[in-house]
């Protein structure tokens, strides 16, 4: 006879729509453990810029794939399923509810859907490409990956050098588009059962929020986090520094931009993030969604799902 699976909740959506407190108030009432989904928050050292539970946040729920690397050792959403995964089996043994909870769409239909197959990298294409992208610039790349595959291209943040260069060589290497193969693949190894619930704000009240949030990081210390991280020896071409805080404090840092200025570009690419996560969870069918304020909405649907 077939063991149970574990009943999931999964609370995604854009930047700064506050899913971290809605996902601690689920688990208080729920009895429920929280399962960090945000790519950058994964690394240490690197609070505030992430937006990271705070101790007081954290004191109130226990939360799990928080602070698990460095900001120079890799990470991806292969490693994060395997760690992740085993963390949810346990939380459901222990008769708690995992609550999976993070704006970065790729590692939750990575966590409820497997990974497609991919050619094995190619050292000296791979070579090519970065050395490309770094010569012709991140716009340059990402117009030609925009040419080769525009459903890609729109997921893809021209920044994230080793996604554009991946998918680009993925094409050269199989002739096949990125997203057609994630298409063939359909992402169906479902380990567990699920309800996904998606935050939501008009973009009017969307953009106010990031805004503030933006200069609530720079008040909290954002550029003491940055700079000690740069004095640690971390390159500011790391990718989790080039993340959106960090890229935009180390051009402060270095004399390139007023504070002034790195405040500004960083609310507009944190507004255009925002922009393309909206994109991304609504491509992904199954997700219900409600605004922050509909805690008891949320609630009562998680309590049937559960059959609580």
């Amino acid at each position: 006879m077939r063991e149970p699976r574990a009943k999931v909740i999964i609370i995604g959506g854009p930047t700064a729509t506050g899913k971290s407190h809605l996902a601690i108030s689920l688990a208080r009432a729920l009895g429920g453990e929280i399962i960090n989904a945000d790519s950058m928050q994964v690394y240490r050292k690197m609070d505030i810029g992430t937006a990271k539970p705070t101790a007081e946040q954290r004191a109130l729920a226990t939360h799990h794939m928080l602070d698990i690397v460095d900001p120079d050792e890799p990470f991806n959403a292969s490693l994060y399923r395997s760690m992740a995964l085993p963390i949810i089996e346990e939380i459901s043994a222990k008769g708690m509810v995992p609550i999976v909870v993070g704006g970065t769409g790729l590692y939750i239909r990575t966590l409820r859907g497997g990974l497609f197959s991919c050619p094995a990298a190619d050292p000296e294409l791979r070579h090519r490409l970065v050395k490309q992208y770094e010569e012709q610039g991140a716009q340059a790349m990402h117009r030609k990956l925009e040419e080769i595959d525009p459903e890609a291209a729109a997921r893809i943040h021209p920044n994230d050098k080793i996604r554009v260069t991946r998918a680009i060589e993925i094409y050269k290497l199989t002739n096949k588009k990125l997203s057609e193969l994630a298409r063939r693949h359909g992402f169906k190894d479902r380990p567990f059962d699920d309800i996904l619930f998606c935050l939501y704000l008009d973009r009017v009240a969307l953009y106010e929020r990031i805004n503030r949030r933006c200069v609530k990081m720079i008040e909290q210390g954002l550029v003491d986090e940055t700079r000690h991280l740069l004095e640690s020896g971390y390159s500011p071409k790391l990718k989790p520094m080039q993340a959106i805080g960090y890229r935009h404090m180390t051009k402060y840092i270095t004399g390139d931009w007023s504070l002034e200025e790195a405040l500004a570009q960083m609310q507009r690419d944190t507004r255009r993030y925002a922009k393309r996560q909206i994109t991304w969870f609504k491509a992904e069918d199954e997700f219900l969604w409600v605004r922050p304020d509909e805690h008891e909405t949320m609630l009562r649907r998680s309590k049937k799902f559960l059959n609580m």
